[in-house]
Formats: C-alpha cells, structure tokens, sequence
C-alpha cells in the first residue's frame, strides 16, 4: 500500500480538506483534536499525525495504519488517540470516520459532566438525541474509546468528561457535520440558560423524528 496508490491519494485529500475546515472552524485549537477514516475491506485506517500544526500539514504527514497499531505509511506518529479511534471501529460497524474535536461550547459542558438535552430537533436526526457525556478515562489510551462507547449507543456524538467531542459517522463528512452539530448545539443551549429556563423537545416529538431517516 503506497502514496502512489490512486484511491489513497484521493482519501488521503479528502482527509486533508476537512482536517483544515475544522481547524479553520475553531472546531480544536494548536495541535489538539484528530480525524480519521477506515477502510473496513483493507483493514486500514488514515489518521491525522501527532503534533503536526495543521497550518502546514500535508497529505504526505497522515498515517496510515491497522488498527492493532502496526504503522503501514507514514513519517510520522499517528494521533496519540489513535487507540480511542481503533476501539470505535473496532465495535461500531456502521461507522466509517471519527471526529474528536475539542470546540469550546460542548467542550466547556464536557467540563461540567453535564450533558447536552434535546433542545433542537435537528439534535435528534443528526445526532441521536441528546448528547451523553462518556466517564474521565486517561487521554491517549483505549479505554477513552471504550467509556465514549457506552453512551454512543443509539448516536452519532457524545461528550467526554474534561476532553472534548467525539463525533462519528459512516463518511467524514457526516461525522464532520455531526461535530458542527454538537458544538452548535452546546452554543445554543448555554445561551438559553442565561436568558432564563430552557424548553426541551417535547418527547412525542423526539419520537416522530427518531422513527425519520437518520441525518
């Protein structure tokens, strides 16, 4: 498996892009937060390096990798949360690309440990529902990806407890959306508490929208 590869070229520039759009969206700030795709037919996952600043990362700076850790190309490390990323594709079949940003908002309430209701319908399309928080687990290790698994159950993004967001989703660009989701979510929802009480989804409501196509 080679840079010269065709197909990985072309995974490798859509990587790249959306990599730039979220810094550039101030969805992670420095080095911090990391994406990934996986090829499930190769066994292989593309991810974003470590400590590479993302003003001037390449293609030719992402990794690609198994998901035991066995590096295949790349002239870096990968992401220190590489194994937070094996562990999601390890027990989530439908999932194709993760997103771990940490964006201020939703990061803030990750903070807090509190997670985030249903206070707009598109919450429930696009991510499920609500937006659980996973329990502390020490960064870079898989049991970060084993505690975010437990509340990922039914949805496509959840908070993690003093860290940040993990947004998923069969494309990079439905888990990037996703995360788009979560931290507007989380904007929202911490100004609605400073205007006064907040009004959740009616439940009925939550109901009809789950039984719709997922976003």
């Amino acid at each position: 498996m080679t840079i010269s590869d065709t197909a990985w070229k072309e995974t490798k520039k859509i990587l790249l892009k959306m990599t730039h759009r979220s810094y550039e969206e101030a969805l992670f700030a420095g080095t911090s937060g990391n994406l990934s795709i996986y090829d499930r037919e190769k066994e292989i996952m593309i991810i974003t390096p470590s400590s590479i600043p993302y003003e001037t990362m390449e293609e030719e700076d992402l990794v690609l990798m198994k998901l035991s850790g066995e590096i295949i190309e790349g002239r870096h490390k990968p992401s220190s949360e590489w194994r937070m990323h094996a562990a999601v594709y390890k027990e989530r079949a439908d999932v194709g690309a993760v997103v771990h940003t940490h964006s201020p908002y939703a990061t803030s309430f990750a903070v807090n440990r509190e997670p985030i209701p249903v206070i707009l319908i598109e919450m429930v399309p696009f991510l499920g529902g609500d937006v659980m928080v996973a329990d502390f687990a020490l960064p870079g290790t898989e049991d970060v990806g084993r505690e975010a698994l437990k509340v990922l159950s039914g949805r496509n993004a959840c908070l993690m407890s003093n860290h940040g967001v993990l947004a998923v989703g069969e494309t990079l660009e439905q888990a990037h959306i996703r995360a788009i989701y979560v931290e507007d979510a989380a904007k929202i929802y911490s100004l609605a508490r400073s205007n006064g009480d907040v009004k959740e989804v009616p439940g009925e409501f939550v109901e009809i929208m789950k039984s719709r196509k997922k976003g």
